[in-house]
C-alpha cells in the first residue's frame, strides 16, 4: 500500500462515513446536504485511487461524478423545494471543508502529474467539483437572490 492509497482510504472512510450517517439520520435538510457532500468527497478519493493504482480511467469516472453529482443535487433542490422551504439545509462548514479537500487533492495531483493533458483534465475535474458543489449547496440553502423558482 502506498501513500496515495492510504490518503484515498482516509478520504473515503471519513467522507463516506459521515455522509452515510447524515443520509440515514436526521431531517430532510440534513439528508439532502449529505447527499451533496458525498459527491464532493468521493471525487477526490477517486482521483487519489487513480494515482495510487496508476489507472487514468478513474479520473474519467471522477470527471463524470463531478459533472453529474451537483446536477443531481440541483434536481433534488427543485423537486423538494416545498419540503425544504421550512427548514433550509445548513452545512456551510462541511461544504467548505469538502471544497477545500477537493482543491488540495487536485493541486497536489497537478503538481505530481506535471504539465500535459492529464493536468488539464485534473483542473477541469477540480473546477467542476468545487464550483458545482458550491453552487448546489447555495441552491439548497435558499437559492440565489433575485432568481425566481421558475
Amino acid at each position: 500500500m502506498n501513500g496515495w492509497l492510504l490518503a484515498a482510504a482516509l478520504v473515503l472512510a471519513v467522507g463516506l462515513g459521515s455522509t452515510l450517517w447524515g443520509v440515514s439520520t436526521g431531517p430532510l435538510a440534513r439528508r439532502v446536504t449529505a447527499q451533496n457532500l458525498s459527491t464532493a468527497l468521493v471525487c477526490p478519493g477517486l482521483l487519489l485511487l487513480a494515482q495510487g493504482y496508476g489507472r487514468p480511467s478513474y479520473v474519467d469516472l471522477a470527471l463524470l461524478l463531478a459533472l453529474l453529482g451537483p446536477v443531481g443535487t440541483l434536481v433534488f433542490a427543485r423537486l423538494l423545494a416545498e419540503d425544504l422551504a421550512g427548514e433550509r439545509p445548513r452545512g456551510r462548514a462541511a461544504t467548505w471543508a469538502a471544497a477545500a479537500t477537493g482543491a488540495v487533492v487536485v493541486a497536489v495531483l497537478c503538481a505530481v502529474t506535471g504539465p500535459g493533458r492529464a493536468m488539464v483534465k485534473l483542473l477541469v475535474v477540480g473546477a467542476l467539483l468545487v464550483g458545482g458543489n458550491l453552487v448546489a449547496s447555495r441552491a439548497l440553502s435558499g437559492g440565489f437572490p433575485g432568481v425566481g423558482r421558475g
